[in-house]
């Protein structure tokens, strides 16, 4: 016969179900804790930079790459128009002060020259014929005046006697009345011709005066056009180096053309550039260093160009005390220009948290977590952060690695 079999319980018949929607009902828990709670990340140690928050030193510089220039470049011009007729000095050449670089030709420039000489030679000749009549007008109005004087004399003499004879009774008083008129008369003319023998003397003298300042401009003029034949040679103005040559032979150049540079090595200078940012706060006398081979070598800047380009400007610096032995035009070192003197602040290192936080917050670590709390970034420079609110002294943070940390609030370190 049939036996009738008991019913099973609900729980017994429908246990797998029951098991899978307690399962299901504790994920949705533990999603929903999740989700309420903070988000938590594992992350290992050796994987991440944890740095302490200190009492120290804050010194506020700015660190770039500068170049090494020459002290001074000076760019040669040419003083006279021509072709050129030989390079004398090719690039690289060392030079010193009056050496030649390159000579000019110039047919035009040397016609000009000899018709110049030529006119200066046609005044000295008629200068020297000018001369010697106007010393023959001159001997010969000595000549006159000493017969003017001579003829004074005579006739005072004469009217002396015939004043003496008047006295003797010889002569009578008409006649001496005659004499006396012809004296005053004689007397007046001689003066008149001495006082025109002096005008003349003077305007001789004058006119003596007027032809050396002729002559002195002639020979000026001459000497002009003499200095204008050197300027053919084109010569280095300064001990320096030649960068370069911006001529070939049988080239025409004009007059005042940059046609060549010299380079002075006796000093060097940094150039480098900086950020707009900074302008404000970078003026000539700051000081600098560079560190090269762990040896500070120091600087100063001695001139800021205000003109902004691209957000940069530029920015020139020189040694003032010994410099690297191995300097050389076109090396680099890393510069240090301070912006300020040491002040005691609470800082911690830089790391990539700032671009991930914009500085706003930091994970904090606390045993073996780390949570997010709030930060305040003041001033910074390539090694520090100042810490101005957020933090203490003695504080561990996390300064790296947060591009990996997601939303993660909170870390577990492990």
């Amino acid at each position: 016969m049939d036996i009738k079999l008991e019913k099973k319980p609900w729980y017994i018949r429908y246990r797998y179900y029951l098991l899978s929607g307690a399962a299901f009902l504790l994920f949705l828990i533990y999603v929903i804790s999740l989700s309420l709670g903070p988000r938590t990340l594992r992350v290992e140690k050796d994987n991440i930079m944890i740095a302490e928050v200190i009492d120290g030193k804050f010194m506020e510089y700015v660190d770039v790459e500068g170049l090494v220039q020459p002290i001074l470049t000076i760019k040669v011009n040419t003083r006279e128009s021509g072709s050129v007729a030989r390079i004398v000095n090719e690039e690289g050449s060392m030079l010193k002060q009056g050496d030649t670089i390159l000579v000019l030709s110039n047919p035009e420039l040397m016609r000009e020259i000899e018709d110049e000489r030529d006119n200066w030679e046609n005044q000295r000749y008629s200068y020297k014929e000018r001369e010697i009549e106007m010393e023959q007008k001159s001997l010969s109005l000595k000549q006159q005046t000493l017969q003017a004087q001579y003829e004074m004399n005579r006739l005072q003499k004469n009217f002396g006697l015939e004043k003496e004879e008047y006295e003797m009774g010889i002569k009578s008083k008409a006649q001496l009345e005659v004499a006396l008129e012809e004296y005053n008369y004689n007397l007046q003319k001689t003066a008149l011709q001495m006082e025109s023998l002096s005008h003349d003397s003077v305007m001789t003298v004058v006119r003596k005066e007027l032809l050396r300042n002729e002559m002195e401009r002639g020979q000026k003029k001459y000497l002009r056009s003499m200095e204008r034949m050197d300027g053919l040679v084109v010569r280095a103005p300064i001990d320096g180096q030649l960068s370069y040559v911006n001529a070939t032979p049988g080239q025409q150049v004009a007059s005042n053309q940059n046609i060549a540079e010299i380079k002075v090595l006796d000093q060097f200078k940094i150039h480098t550039q900086l950020s707009e940012y900074y302008i404000d706060r970078i003026s000539t006398g700051l000081p600098a260093t560079i560190n090269y081979q762990g040896k500070r070598y120091p600087l100063k800047i001695t001139k800021v160009v205000p003109e902004v380009k691209d957000r940069m400007f530029d920015v020139d610096l020189v040694f003032t005390g010994e410099m690297p032995d191995n300097v050389r035009v076109g090396k680099s070192f890393r510069v240090q220009i301070e912006l300020g003197q040491p002040e005691e602040a609470i800082v911690m290192p830089r790391g990539n948290f700032y671009q991930a936080t914009g500085g706003q917050w930091i994970f904090k670590v606390n045993g073996d977590k780390a949570v997010k709390v709030p930060l305040s970034i003041g001033r910074q420079n390539p090694q520090q952060y100042e810490v101005t609110s957020g933090l203490k002294p003695g504080d561990l943070v996390i300064i790296n690695g947060y591009d990996t940390f997601g939303e993660a609030e909170e870390l577990l370190l492990k």
